[in-house]
């Protein structure tokens, strides 16, 4: 089984750092301090560019909990509008309702409206109580990924449930661990949880941005 890495980038720096390096993936947002939010236009456009390989675009706009205001909605609608048209492989979205359940009729109006392109589901999910459940929604309602910490700070924490979400997702859906992953851990985590992707933000203490020698240890790591 082919195993892949993708890379979260704040920057179009980190993103061409991730490509040179051999990720197979970008997920391209801003502003680390807030977990993700969506990138500029202009930053996409000229990524377009500049890399090769597949990038998700992040629509999230604003930090916070991932309760959206109808406007908020419609910013979120609006984005994936002019995304598209860009030369991107996919989106990362995910709307919770009051019960910090999945809202399934928001979430399905952004997959539909991104429709042919793919859409993971970001870690609003790990705010998500019963994760089993929401998994079986995800599929539901369309998403072809999970990126999940196991409901944990990190993947190493949240390593039983991770497994748990693998087995359940059998081909239905992709799981992919994202949280705390690094060259230093990865081996063991792939151990413990057989996935087809992985995800990390490939920055080393005190970077700024994704490390071109770690995004390689990565990558190694998974051989």
């Amino acid at each position: 089984m082919l195993v892949q890495l993708e890379i979260a980038c704040f920057d179009i720096d980190s993103a061409i750092t991730a490509e040179k390096a051999g990720a197979q993936r970008v997920e391209i947002c801003v502003n680390k301090t807030a977990d993700g939010l969506t990138p500029p236009l202009e930053m996409v456009q000229k990524l377009s560019q500049h890399i090769k390989i597949p990038m998700r675009i992040m629509i999230r706009p604003r930090a916070g909990n991932f309760q959206y205001s109808d406007d908020e909605f419609i910013e979120m609608q609006n984005q994936i509008k002019e995304f598209k048209n860009l030369k991107i492989e996919g989106f990362v979205v995910g709307i919770l309702d009051e019960n910090k359940k999945l809202d399934t009729f928001r979430n399905k109006q952004l997959i539909d409206l991104a429709y042919p392109l793919p859409c993971t589901l970001h870690k609003a999910f790990d705010e998500i109580e019963n994760q089993i459940e929401a998994l079986e929604m995800a599929v539901e309602i369309g998403f072809n990924c999970i990126l999940s910490s196991g409901g944990k700070q990190n993947c190493m924490e949240g390593s039983e449930m991770l497994s748990q979400l693998l087995e359940a997702a059998k081909n239905k859906i992709t799981i992919m661990p994202g949280g705390g992953i690094r060259s230093t851990n990865l081996k063991e985590l792939k151990q413990q949880i057989p996935s087809q992707w992985f995800h990390s933000s490939a920055i080393i203490e005190n970077g700024l941005g994704a490390d071109f020698n770690e995004v390689k240890n990565l990558i190694q790591a998974l051989q």
